[in-house]
């Protein structure tokens, strides 16, 4: 029985991961950011969700809505207000500007958390789930909310896949990923490129981020893991490719829900760690490779 259980919450964990991460392995695929404030965005988008659910009396509905676009707000104020200017600083040298848009990206991702901290303190905030109830899976009961969580996210990867595969826009997206120079020669203009893949960034971190409140409940203190974990399957999938960060974000997510369940939930991130570090050693380009 338990064995099951692992096997249910872990799909449902690892949908949300995937989520989170196919975000963050588009851009920086498209644009080569590796954005450090990614779990203080989707917890300011859950905060939001929270807030807007509850203290304004919006309901579930309201909330998720409210949630998402605070989310995408909070991405284009991270793409604005840090990224864009580092990025065409003429004082910071070109070789450069990857290791000053992590720093960036990981500084205010530390603001934001502490601004939570201070306006609505760490502790825990659940978002009453969109769907209640419980159903009874091999006598295992399991919250509806967490089934409707792994099929809301692999719904959104699947339009995403849609975007990208089928639409002109995502055409642009995959030819900036693999030559941003022919793009431009094509006469697409780069910025607005980043722009698109930021607005598809903020959507789905955005809607995580309020999944993940309505599922597990989150806090401020919970910056540092969400994007340890994202990167963590981002890096393990390999640098750039979508269907690598998928794989990785069930095997981190059944990695981490083993060890929850067997060990504790305090230790749940250090096999990840440890299997980060033996995958940079053995195959650093990951398990797919950057596509």
């Amino acid at each position: 029985m338990l064995g099951l259980q692992i096997l249910i919450d872990g799909f449902a964990i690892s949908a949300l991961y995937a989520l989170g991460a196919t975000g963050f392995t588009l851009m920086f695929g498209v644009s080569g950011v590796l954005n450090l404030s990614h779990g203080a965005i989707m917890v300011v988008a859950a905060v939001a969700a929270w807030v807007i659910a509850g203290d304004v009396g919006g309901g579930p509905y309201w909330g998720a809505a409210g949630g998402v676009g605070i989310g995408l707000i909070a991405a284009y104020a991270t793409y604005f207000t840090v990224v864009r200017p580092i990025q065409r600083s003429r004082a910071i040298p070109k070789e450069e500007t990857e290791i000053f848009v992590l720093t960036g990206t990981l500084l205010w991702g530390i603001m934001i958390q502490e601004a939570i901290a201070y306006f609505y303190t760490s502790n825990p905030k659940t978002v009453r789930p969109l769907v209640p109830g419980v159903l009874n899976i091999l006598g295992v009961r399991t919250p509806l909310n967490e089934v409707a969580t792994a099929v809301v996210c692999w719904a959104v990867i699947g339009l995403l896949w849609l975007l990208v595969n089928r639409t002109r826009a995502g055409k642009v997206l995959l030819a900036a990923s693999i030559n941003p120079r022919g793009v431009t020669l094509l006469g697409f203009e780069l910025s607005r490129v980043y722009i698109l893949v930021w607005t598809i960034y903020g959507v789905l971190a955005g809607i995580a981020g309020v999944l993940l409140a309505m599922f597990l409940g989150v806090s401020s203190d919970g910056v540092g893991p969400l994007t340890a974990s994202a990167f963590s399957i981002v890096v393990l999938g390999g640098l750039g490719s979508v269907s690598g960060s998928l794989i990785a974000a069930y095997v981190v997510g059944y990695l981490e829900t083993v060890t929850a369940y067997l060990i504790s939930p305090a230790y749940r991130t250090i096999p990840v760690l440890l299997l980060l570090v033996l995958v940079v050693y053995i195959r650093p380009q990951g398990l797919l490779g950057r596509r």
